[in-house]
């Protein structure tokens, strides 16, 4: 495959020989090599690489479509720039070349490259990269602000911290714009949707099998404190007043059900992921449920976050899970 690349940085790979400097594609999440290149990191010929990158496409490892392109290079051949095609490979062909070569270098490139580049390419540069390195301080600011959301006797993961950052990269500034009151701007998908305390608790029902199934729940996950706790919850995410919803918005009842769900505590054990599995269920119920922005680590970041909150903070919390459902 031949296409432009956006090459907007530069990665080093550091050995004892020298510095080899990697091409960045950060929108494919990935990096890539020619294979001089990776004869370099590897510390063998060309000819091996080439073997290996061979076999590798002929054992179907990779497909070759996906993880190589062409990129032009400019060389100075005897007094004369001359352009080239060259073949270059994804930070996926690196890696299974790492594995195919028996070599120490090849054992600390590997270990690099899963541990270290991986984390900095998917992790680091996934954070609104664009507006973070144009506004920085602001990114900063809103790093503080979420962790100002969590009582300071509470200890949180970093990554927990970044995932929620990474949550609300698109309106982040909305914690700003909520400290001066300013409007948030809520979603209004006005559409009907049935949700009673017996459907909720029928699928709450077939969670707490399916865990006790895998042995990730015992018989007391799911259990009430008190007979009545989930009706009041849905009660108060569908209440009326004056014959028109309190909560106008889809999304308003799904910010309120989840936040309810963890901070009432309704259940002997796992309010958390009961509440997180509620949200879930009710966003899909009113066929608005994004799974490319609520994948699984970001549920989780977003269910920790209201779990740990300083219930003065209500509103606050609330409003940015709205801002993750626009």
């Amino acid at each position: 495959m031949t296409n432009k690349k956006n090459y907007n940085s530069i990665i080093i790979y550091q050995t004892k020989s020298g510095a080899f400097e990697l091409s960045a594609d950060i929108s494919r999440e990935t990096i890539w090599a020619n294979r001089m290149q990776m004869a370099g990191i590897f510390g063998v010929n060309t000819q091996a690489i080439t073997k290996h990158i061979q076999n590798i496409y002929k054992d179907k490892e990779l497909e070759k479509e996906l993880t190589s392109s062409k990129m032009e290079l400019v060389q100075n051949e005897s007094g004369r720039m001359v352009k080239r095609q060259v073949s270059i490979y994804n930070l996926d062909v690196l890696i299974a070349v790492g594995y195919r070569i028996n070599s120490v270098v090849g054992t600390n490139f590997r270990k690099w490259a899963t541990k270290t580049l991986r984390k900095n390419l998917v992790d680091g540069y996934t954070i609104n990269k664009n507006l973070v390195a144009k506004n920085y301080k602001k990114f900063l600011k809103a790093v503080d602000d979420v962790k100002k959301i969590l009582p300071s006797d509470v200890s949180v993961n970093t990554n927990d911290i970044l995932e929620l950052v990474n949550l609300f990269a698109d309106t982040w500034l909305s914690l700003d714009a909520y400290d001066k009151s300013m409007s948030i701007g809520k979603k209004t998908t006005k559409k009907k949707v049935d949700l009673t305390a017996g459907k909720l608790l029928h699928n709450l029902a077939k969670l707490k099998d399916r865990l006790i199934q895998k042995g990730e729940a015992s018989d007391i996950f799911g259990l009430e404190r008190e007979s009545g706790s989930i009706p009041s919850i849905v009660g108060n995410v569908m209440q009326t007043f004056m014959s028109k919803d309190l909560y106008e918005s889809v999304e308003e009842k799904a910010a309120h059900l989840l936040y309810f769900m963890v901070k009432n505590h309704p259940f002997v054990d796992g309010n958390k992921r009961n509440g997180a599995y509620a949200f879930v269920w009710f966003l899909n119920q009113a066929s608005i449920l994004n799974t490319s922005k609520i994948t699984s680590p970001a549920l989780t970041a977003l269910t920790i976050l209201v779990a740990e909150s300083n219930p003065k903070d209500k509103d606050k919390v609330t409003q940015l899970i709205l801002s993750l459902l626009k």
